[in-house]
């Protein structure tokens, strides 16, 4: 069956229903933030392949992470997650990765966490300075932020 990788930003209060729910909420009338290859995106970077165009968009869910922080000192988190094609829906928004997810993803799809190695406060540091943490250290990634 064909899926669809999406890169999930997600603060404190997410990251804590996940922990707690084992999923990350959506639904049509919820949908979730996520950011993806889309056609758009392939069409913007004509020539990149298709890890670049996947770093592209992992770089914009890194960059709306940071607008997650509930705190200054919180770090950035990102989710990694393959899900069923029929539950991505390209926005047409700025930037043309974004997606909206429409069904909930349970933790048994996400693959991988990417997470801030340190914070400087009032600086973000690039994609690739994101430390990466396996599916099964959620609690580790949730103990950054005091979980």
């Amino acid at each position: 069956m064909p899926v669809v990788r999406v890169y999930v930003p997600l603060g404190r209060e997410s990251l804590e229903k996940l922990v707690v729910t084992g999923s990350l909420a959506a639904g049509p009338g919820t949908p979730r933030v996520a950011y993806a290859v889309t056609p758009r995106l392939a069409s913007s970077a004509p020539g990149l392949d298709v890890e670049d165009l996947e770093y592209a968009a992992f770089c914009d869910a890194v960059e709306a992470a940071s607008g997650l922080r509930a705190a200054p000192a919180d770090r950035r988190v990102v989710a990694a997650a393959d899900v069923d094609p029929g539950a991505v829906v390209p926005r047409d928004a700025s930037p043309v990765s974004k997606v909206a997810l429409t069904a909930a993803v349970p933790l048994s799809r996400i693959a991988s966490f990417h997470v801030d190695d340190e914070v400087t406060v009032g600086q973000d540091d690039e994609a690739d300075e994101l430390l990466w943490y396996d599916v099964t250290e959620l609690d580790d990634v949730h103990a950054f932020f005091g979980g």
